[in-house]
């Protein structure tokens, strides 16, 4: 962040007591917070905690997790419920978060939970362009290396087994 929101000044660099060094507009005499999107994404499991759901999308072909992003005014529970009934039609049984990480490359925040289903039917819409329960030991391996979801996909492996 290089200039400021709301006059477009150059921001210089600035000592706040308990924060330390903070970018600030000398125009507006204000600190300037650093503002990023907020996502939630899902590691989806059946009721007994035996197989996980992958989606694709975006006609990408690679299995992901169902994600979406937070809007004005709506908590990462509130978007998590809106995003799991919008893309796969239901409801979750049990929700417990689970990981955060930082993506730099849409400056977004995510917020992963694991989302327990009563059911392993779901009713996809058209954002989905397909979608496949695995085993929960083969999830590992459904996942792209190196991306954010086999991260995410990793930790729920760690500390919920």
């Amino acid at each position: 962040m290089e200039y400021c929101y709301d006059c477009g000044t150059k921001l210089t660099i600035k000592f706040l007591e308990h924060e330390g060094d903070i970018p600030f507009c000398p125009k507006c005499n204000k600190f300037v917070f650093p503002i990023f999107s907020t996502a939630v994404s899902m590691v989806i499991v059946n009721k007994d905690k035996t197989k996980t759901l992958f989606v694709k999308q975006y006609g990408t072909g690679k299995n992901r997790l169902v994600a979406g992003y937070v809007n004005k005014g709506e908590s990462a529970e509130e978007c998590l419920y809106r995003e799991l009934m919008e893309e796969m039609g239901v409801k979750p049984l049990e929700i417990k978060p689970q990981k955060t990480l930082y993506f730099e490359k849409s400056n977004t925040l995510l917020i992963n939970y694991l989302v327990t289903l009563e059911s392993e039917d779901v009713f996809p819409n058209f954002e989905i362009d397909e979608y496949n329960w695995y085993s929960v030991d083969d999830g590992t391996d459904a996942i792209k290396e190196a991306s954010m979801a086999k991260q995410f996909y990793e930790y729920f492996m760690k500390n919920n087994r």
